[in-house]
């Protein structure tokens, strides 16, 4: 199914590689996203907008959209600042939008938080530092 799109959400930065970083991740979350387009939208500093971002999924057929933050753990942003600006209820996490004139259920994942591989990640990056 091609109808769950999946929404990149970066901090923003005034530095240019804070953007290159998260479209390159978005690139390479595209690759392994068989269910549907990938997109960015910053929270500040930076284009698109979370607003233009959830735009840029019309005429996609999407009618679910996914906003994964690129945050390792809840802080304002992933609990206010990041629901307010997608539009839906920041206790749910999650809400229907008419965003083109379809309704589009608009999901807020979780941060990345505790997992094996950003501490697999953060092994390797620590191994790195030593060569």
């Amino acid at each position: 199914m091609k109808d769950v799109g999946i929404l990149v959400l970066g901090h923003g930065s005034s530095l240019p590689f804070n953007k290159e970083l998260v479209e390159s991740l978005a690139q390479m979350i595209g690759k392994n996203n068989s269910s549907g387009p990938v997109r960015t939208a910053y929270l500040n500093m930076n284009q698109p907008d979370i607003p233009a971002g959830l735009k840029s999924f019309q005429g996609t057929g999407v009618k679910k959209i996914v906003a994964l933050p690129l945050f390792l753990a809840h802080g304002v942003h992933t609990r206010q600042d990041i629901p307010h600006e997608l539009g839906v209820d920041p206790e749910k996490r999650r809400g229907v939008l008419n965003i083109w004139g379809d309704e589009v259920e608009v999901i807020c994942a979780e941060p990345l938080g505790v997992d094996e591989c950003i501490a697999a990640l953060a092994i390797k990056r620590a191994e790195e530092s030593l060569e």
